[in-house]
């Protein structure tokens, strides 16, 4: 059963009217609501030592910190690869950071369709870089303990850039996925069962073909997770995913595959809850759990 918080929290967040019609209208409405609506669904801003915004080699980012030389957690916001942004994860990062003792480096990249395939992910593997490089002297953490993570739209580029750098023999050490985006062909059993629920199918097409226009390109390894000859080697894994959510069924299916090829995985599904919950801290009691899971992994995985 759908719980009662989510569908209370489905009315904090202005809708399109419905005399606008016009796709890039509609789409400059969608990122202001949320912008909106961030302080009614996420609570207000947990206070940390460090909150600073930072040029990450070019690529706006935001880093929360509670003390120096942490391991670092580089986050990929969600929003379907077009909105979306720091502001729209601010209060989970602080959250994350708060209870991991990790420092969160939240990733500002360009959004689709001003900016399509492969933007967002240079962007990300620019902050990765960066992390590595000048992440030391520059902001005060420890890039050789280094995870990633996202969720939905966020949670595809983080593992698309995950396999990337472990081809590039520099692993990171962790990947937290909240309910990531990963079957372009929108082909999983959820979006029938489960699609009236914020999040249907032609919603989610839409948004693969505005972040790659090229049909071809869509079904490549750096746009579909399972497209990857091989999953092995890959960093161990937290996977969130909710029971009513379309996206459902092809997050556990990434972690089955995961999982086939020796990668460590924890997936956790959480019941009676949607697309979007986790970010959801001030209406959505189970975003408070799901976000103190993935600190908790953190803490865990990165050895303190």
């Amino acid at each position: 059963m759908l719980h009662p918080q989510v569908a209370a929290a489905a009315g904090l967040r202005a809708r399109p009217p419905a005399d606008l019609t016009e796709p890039l209208e509609i789409l400059h409405f969608m990122r202001q609501a949320m912008e909106d609506s961030n302080d009614a669904e996420c609570g207000p801003a947990l206070p940390l030592p460090v909150v600073v915004d930072v040029d990450a080699g070019g690529v706006p980012a935001r880093l929360y910190a509670s003390r120096v030389d942490a391991p670092v957690f580089v986050y990929a916001h969600g929003g379907g690869w077009s909105y979306g942004s720091i502001e729209t994860v601010d209060r989970v990062c602080r959250r994350i950071a708060d209870r991991s003792g990790c420092a969160v480096l939240s990733v500002g990249y360009r959004l689709a369709p001003e900016h399509v395939f492969p933007a967002a992910l240079e962007d990300l593997e620019t902050v990765l870089s960066y992390v590595r490089k000048s992440g030391a002297a520059e902001l005060g953490v420890d890039p050789s303990r280094l995870a990633i993570g996202g969720d939905s739209a966020g949670g595809q580029l983080a593992t698309v850039a995950a396999r990337r750098q472990r081809d590039a023999a520099t692993p990171l050490d962790l990947q937290v996925l909240i309910y990531p985006a990963i079957d372009p062909m929108t082909a999983s059993e959820s979006f029938d069962e489960v699609g009236s629920y914020g999040l249907d199918r032609a919603s989610m097409k839409r948004a693969w073909e505005t972040y790659v226009p090229d049909p071809m390109t869509r079904f490549t390894p750096d746009v579909a997770p399972l497209a990857a000859e091989d999953l092995a080697g890959m960093p161990p894994t937290l996977i969130i995913t909710a029971e009513y959510d379309a996206l459902r069924d092809e997050g556990a299916d990434y972690a089955d595959a995961l999982i086939a090829a020796g990668v460590p995985v924890v997936h956790t599904r959480y019941m009676g809850v949607n697309h979007g919950f986790a970010r959801k801290l001030a209406v959505v009691d189970a975003a408070r759990v799901a976000t103190d899971q993935v600190a908790s992994y953190l803490r865990t995985g990165l050895t303190f």
